[in-house]
């Protein structure tokens, strides 16, 4: 075969190579990223970097409203299948040109580099991140710094019944807990 053969072989593998790195970038957790969503990421470029997929705002009432205890602006992040992907607290409410706050995982396909994704358990955590655990009423939140992320797993997981806040360590933990929620942090 001479060299003008192999030009397209070589453009057609070179082409898949750049889509399939950029597909698993679509869903990388990294400090400061979540797919294609940096600490930089305005809610106005939301539209542009979903917009094959759905987009739902529940939108507080700010400071003018009446309630004091009000939530946060929530954007809820949706394929096209209807599946919830994500969930954005921007850091100033009903504010477009605010960056992000906080990003809550809902989908097992975001992942680290290390393979921690929502269906990870306990011991895949544990082995690859340097944890601090915090109790509440219902569950503990383990703190990764190395991701600025907060894990929560459920107290039923550890086979605790009791609405306390004793303090727990990472023994008392299980290797097999799951994880309830996964959210990393822009502030």
């Amino acid at each position: 075969m001479n060299k003008k053969n192999f030009l397209p072989l070589i453009v057609i593998v070179f082409s898949l190579l750049i889509i399939s790195c950029n597909k698993s970038d679509d869903f990388k957790i990294e400090k400061g990223r979540v797919g294609k969503i940096s600490a930089l990421t305005t809610i106005n470029d939301l539209e542009k970097i979903f917009k094959n997929d759905s987009i739902v705002k529940n939108l507080s009432e700010g400071a003018l409203g009446d309630n004091y205890f009000q939530d946060d602006d929530e954007y809820l992040i949706f394929e096209k299948g209807g599946n919830l992907l994500l969930t954005l607290i921007p850091k100033e409410q009903l504010d477009s040109t605010s960056t992000i706050k906080s990003i809550e995982i809902h989908d097992i396909r975001y992942k680290t580099n290390n393979g921690i994704s929502l269906s990870s358990n306990f011991s895949e955590i544990n082995a690859s991140n340097i944890l601090r655990p915090e109790s509440t009423l219902q569950s503990v939140t383990l703190f990764l710094d190395e991701l600025n992320a907060t894990i929560t797993i459920d107290k039923d997981e550890l086979g605790i019944k009791d609405f306390i806040t004793q303090k727990i360590s990472l023994e008392q933990i299980p290797d097999l807990a799951k994880i309830k929620s996964f959210i990393v942090w822009f502030i």
